[in-house]
C-alpha cells in the first residue's frame, strides 16, 4: 500500500506523466486535422457522394483486413522484443513476415471475391486489385509498433499525422485530372505506400538490417494468439466505429453511404483525441497495477477521462450547432448528413469514458472487457438494422432512414460506457465517472451563443463559421477554465519538463 507521504508526489508525478504524454500527441492530433480538412474539400467538390461512398464501403474492409493481419503484434511486439534474447531486428524482421504472409491471403481473398467490398456497386477498373494495399497498413503498423517500444513517437507522427494524410489530399487532387472512377482509391494507394516507407525507413535505421536471419515464426503465432483479447478489443472498438458504414453499405445505394461517410469523417476527429493518450496512459495505468494502486488508477481513468469529455463536447457544440453549413461547406450535395453529423458527434462524447476505462479493463480483466465489446458491438448492429428497416417501413426518406445508424451508434457507446465504468468501480472499489456539473452549463451557454448564429438567414452561413464557431468555443472554454479546471487539469497546459517519460507496458502481466 503506498505511504501517506509518498501519495502525493507519485499521484502528482502520474498527472504530469498523462499531461507530457497528452501534450506530445495532441501535436499529432492538430496535424491530422489540418491534414483531413483538404481531403474532405476535395473529395466532396470534385468526386461527389457516389464515388466517396464506393470508396468507404471499400476502404472499411480493406482496413479491417489490415487490422487483422497484425496478428495483434501492434501490442504483442513489444513483449516479443522485452523477453528474448535472439537479436531484435531479427524478432521484427519476423513479426513483418507474419504480417505480410496473413496480408497476402487476405489480398488474395478479396480479390477472389471483391464484391465484399462493393456489395451494392458493380466491379470494374482496379476495383478487383484494390485489396493488395492490405500489406501497406499491416507493415507498417507493425514497424511503428518495434519504433515504439524504443520511443520514437516521432516516426508515428510522421508517418501518420503528416505523410499518410497530406498525400492522400495531394493525390486524390492530381488523380481528379486523370480519372475520377479511380481516383480515391489510387490516392489511397499512394497515401498507404508513402506511410510504409516512413515506418520502414526510421525502422532499419533504428535497428538496422538483420544478417544471418532465418525465420522464427511459430514463436510469435503463439504470441498473437497469447494476445487475442488484446487484438479483440482494438478490432471491437474499430468495429464499433465502422460497422456501421458496412450497414449502410448493405441497404442503400453509394450516394447514401458517400453522404454518412463525409460526416463520419468530420465527427472521427474528436474520436482521435483519445489515441493521443493512448501512448501514455497505457504505461501509466500498467505502472500503478504493478504496485497495486487502485486508488491511482482511479484518478487517472477519471483525469484522462475529463480531459477527453471537455474537448470532445467542445468539438461537438462547434459543429453541431451549424451542423448545416459545415457538411455544406465540403458540398452541397452533403448538407443531408447534417444530422448524421451531431449524433456522431455526440457518440464521441458518450463514448469517452467507456474508452477510457477500458485502457485498465483490457490489463484487469481482459476477457471480461472483450465480451461486453462483442456483445455491445452485436447490440449496435441489431439497433441499426432495427432503426433503419422501422423507419423505411414506416415510409420515412432515405436520409432519415440512414439517421438510424448513427443514432444506434450513440446509443451503443453510451450503454457500453455505463457499463465499463461500473465494472471498473467495482474492481477499483471507487468510483471512475469524470463528469462535473459545470461541463452542464458551459455546454448551456455556449449553445445560446452558437444558436444565435444559426437563426441569421442562410446566406450568412459563412459568419456561422467563421464568427459563430469561434466564438462558440470562446464562451464554452472560458467556462471550464473558470469554473471546471482544477491545478491537475490545468497541469495539461503547463510545461512539466521534471516529468519522467513512462515507459511501454509489457502485454499479459494483469488478466482476468
Amino acid at each position: 500500500m503506498t505511504s501517506v507521504a509518498g501519495a502525493v508526489p507519485a499521484e502528482q508525478k502520474d498527472i504530469a506523466a498523462l499531461a507530457k504524454g497528452g501534450r506530445t500527441n495532441v501535436a499529432g492530433f492538430v496535424l491530422r486535422l489540418g491534414a483531413r480538412i483538404p481531403f474532405l474539400f476535395i473529395a466532396g467538390h470534385l468526386y461527389g457522394a457516389a464515388l466517396v461512398g464506393r470508396f468507404a464501403i471499400a476502404v472499411v474492409v480493406v482496413e479491417l483486413a489490415a487490422l487483422v493481419a497484425t496478428l495483434g503484434l501492434k501490442r504483442g511486439l513489444a513483449q516479443a522484443l522485452s523477453s528474448t534474447d535472439r537479436p531484435h531486428n531479427a524478432v521484427v524482421a519476423d513479426a513483418l513476415t507474419v504480417a505480410l504472409i496473413v496480408s497476402l491471403c487476405a489480398s488474395a481473398l478479396l480479390c477472389a471475391f471483391p464484391q465484399l467490398m462493393y456489395p451494392s456497386s458493380w466491379i470494374t477498373g482496379l476495383d478487383r486489385f484494390f485489396p493488395l494495399i492490405i500489406l501497406a497498413p499491416a507493415l507498417s503498423d507493425v514497424s511503428l509498433a518495434a519504433l515504439a517500444y524504443r520511443h520514437d513517437v516521432k516516426a508515428s507522427v510522421t508517418a501518420r499525422a503528416v505523410v499518410e494524410p497530406w498525400t492522400l489530399s495531394g493525390a486524390a487532387y492530381a488523380f481528379s485530372f486523370f480519372t475520377l472512377r479511380d481516383g480515391l482509391i489510387l490516392s489511397y494507394v499512394a497515401s498507404m505506400t508513402a506511410a510504409l516507407i516512413a515506418s520502414i525507413v526510421p525502422l532499419v535505421r533504428s535497428y538496422g538490417i538483420p544478417t544471418g536471419w532465418s525465420p522464427h515464426l511459430r514463436g510469435l503465432f503463439q504470441l498473437a494468439r497469447a494476445n487475442a483479447p488484446l487484438a479483440g478489443a482494438d478490432a471491437l472498438e474499430w468495429g464499433s466505429r465502422n460497422v456501421d458504414r458496412i450497414v449502410l453499405g448493405v441497404l442503400f445505394a453509394p450516394g447514401v453511404v458517400g453522404i454518412y461517410y463525409m460526416a463520419q469523417q468530420v465527427a472521427s476527429l474528436p474520436q482521435k483525441l483519445k489515441t493521443s493518450f493512448d501512448p501514455i496512459l497505457g504505461p501509466v495505468v500498467t505502472q500503478s497495477l504493478a504496485r497495486r494502486d487502485y486508488g491511482a488508477i482511479a484518478r487517472q481513468v477519471r483525469q484522462v477521462a475529463f480531459w477527453i469529455i471537455a474537448a470532445q463536447l467542445c468539438l461537438a457544440l462547434m459543429a453541431s450547432i451549424p451542423r448545416k453549413a459545415v457538411m455544406a461547406s465540403v458540398g452541397a450535395q452533403f448538407e443531408s448528413g447534417a444530422a448524421a453529423l451531431v449524433f456522431l458527434l455526440f457518440a464521441e462524447v458518450f463514448a469517452s469514458t467507456g474508452a477510457v476505462s477500458e485502457s485498465a479493463l483490457v490489463y484487469m480483466a481482459r476477457h471480461r472487457n472483450l465480451v461486453i465489446s462483442a456483445t455491445m458491438l452485436g447490440v449496435q448492429v441489431a439497433l441499426s438494422f432495427a432503426f433503419i428497416l422501422g423507419m423505411r417501413a414506416l415510409g420515412f426518406g432515405l436520409t432519415e432512414q440512414a439517421a438510424g445508424a448513427p443514432v444506434a451508434l450513440m446509443v451503443t457507446l453510451l450503454l457500453t460506457s455505463v457499463i465499463k465504468a461500473r465494472e471498473l468501480r467495482r474492481m477499483l472499489g471507487t468510483s471512475v465517472s469524470p463528469m462535473r456539473w459545470p461541463l452542464a452549463w458551459a455546454a448551456i451557454a455556449a449553445g445560446l451563443v452558437g444558436g444565435a448564429f444559426t437563426l441569421l438567414p442562410p446566406g450568412y452561413r459563412a459568419v456561422q463559421l467563421a464568427v459563430g464557431i469561434p466564438a462558440t468555443a470562446a464562451v464554452y472554454l472560458w467556462m471550464i477554465w473558470r469554473y471546471a479546471f482544477g491545478p491537475e487539469d490545468r497541469a495539461l497546459f503547463t510545461k512539466m519538463p521534471k516529468a519522467e517519460e513512462a515507459t511501454l507496458p509489457k502485454e499479459g502481466g494483469f488478466t482476468s
